[in-house]
């Protein structure tokens, strides 16, 4: 299929008489015409445009038209174009041999044969034009190709995101399933277990010295399920962008011992302790209720995945940051698996050895130290604890929110 594009035809001629008389028979309106008086006027022009044909005399002062056919041969530019070779030395047979030896496509004798000259042209512009068109749908071919690959790699890694996404959330039902269950199950056999004592009249069962570890009994289970409502919607409203931050003067080192002292039972239930190395203040601008959420998280799972050995927080100044660290001595975190853990549902198949859990505390925390133009790192080795470090500005001058999860 020709494309609209001229041809370029060269004219090589030592007389201007015969370049003009050569133009004449081979000009149109879809070819550009350009006219050499010497090889060396020829060469110019080759190193400046795309030819489609050719035309040399071979009888020329100084270097000769088999010469200068003999030097477009020798370059990658200009050996693919198609030369006739212009000569009024007869049709001698070696003559001839000589010229499509040095690369001739065909010969014109003078005095030349308009009908003949016009033929050979056509025929040659046809080909350079056809040879474009071929060029040209190939390029097409080859970037519509390219395209598909592109289309046919977005599809591939859509699929890839849909499978994630449906195991994940097959995943996560089961856990939602089976960390309420747990609770609730406590709370159930609780109930019946009441509720027979009830009916067979055993009120000491029932007794004031007994109430309060009763109670605590259920608080403990309700907490645990309030925990995983909460962090269920602090994910729904991560993933629509709608989690902010409100900011107010804290107070971190007064925080964290609130934090350490709430979860000192927890600690004792894990036979574990925790230890606070702080100042007497260290003041800030921050969410404190989202503050508190993820020292909570941190000293959760150092109590969670610490083996019942000793967990230490420390909370320091560092410049224009506070900086918080909680280090436990449990079953750390191979460097593989470091970067994975800070990611929704993400957890290490040696942590769900250990404990239960939906794999969102620091996919969480992460977000909050984000909101809060902070950074969150770990330092582990598999077997030998973990060391999470986060570093807070102390001072947050805009609220944003989360970034898409």
């Amino acid at each position: 299929m020709p494309i609209d594009v001229q041809s370029k035809l060269l004219i090589v001629d030592d007389l201007p008489e015969n370049l003009l008389a050569l133009e004449a028979l081979i000009r149109s309106p879809d070819r550009v015409v350009y006219r050499a008086g010497s090889a060396e006027a020829a060469l110019s022009l080759l190193l400046e445009h795309e030819f489609a044909l050719a035309i040399v005399d071979v009888q020329m002062p100084g270097m000769n038209g088999f010469e200068l056919a003999e030097m477009m041969r020798g370059t990658e530019r200009t050996r693919h174009i198609p030369i006739i070779f212009v000569s009024a030395a007869g049709r001698e047979l070696n003559y001839a041999f000589q010229g499509y030896e040095s690369g001739a496509v065909d010969f014109l004798h003078k005095p030349l044969d308009p009908h003949a000259v016009v033929s050979k042209v056509n025929v040659f512009v046809d080909l350079y034009q056809h040879r474009k068109a071929l060029r040209h749908e190939m390029e097409l071919l080859a970037a519509a190709h390219r395209k598909q690959e592109e289309l046919v790699q977005q599809l591939q890694h859509t699929q890839l995101e849909l499978e994630r996404a449906v195991r994940m959330r097959d995943d996560f039902m089961s856990m939602v399933s089976h960390e309420l269950r747990t609770p609730l199950n406590t709370l159930y056999l609780e109930a019946q277990l009441r509720q027979l004592h009830l009916s067979k009249g055993n009120l000491a069962s029932f007794s004031p010295e007994r109430l309060p570890a009763m109670i605590e009994r259920d608080q403990r289970q309700i907490r645990n399920m309030v925990r995983l409502i909460d962090d269920m919607l602090d994910v729904t409203r991560m993933r629509r962008d709608a989690l902010s931050i409100q900011t107010k003067p804290v107070d971190l080192a007064v925080l964290a011992r609130a934090v350490v002292e709430n979860l000192r039972q927890q600690a004792e239930a894990a036979g574990s302790t925790i230890s606070l190395e702080a100042p007497a203040e260290l003041h800030g601008v921050w969410d404190e209720f989202r503050i508190e959420q993820v020292l909570t998280n941190l000293l959760t799972n150092a109590l969670r995945y610490g083996g019942g050995k000793p967990v230490e927080m420390v909370v320091e100044r560092a410049g224009d940051v506070a900086r918080v660290s909680v280090r436990d001595h449990g079953i750390g975190i191979a460097p593989e698996d470091q970067a994975r853990i800070f990611e929704q549902f993400e957890r290490t198949e040696h942590s769900r050895q250990h404990a239960a859990g939906l794999g969102l505390g620091l996919y969480i925390t992460r977000k909050i130290v984000d909101l809060h133009a902070g950074q969150i790192g770990v330092e582990s080795a598999a077997g030998q604890g973990a060391r999470f470090t986060v570093e807070l500005p102390l001072q947050v001058t805009a609220t944003s929110p989360a970034r898409n999860a």
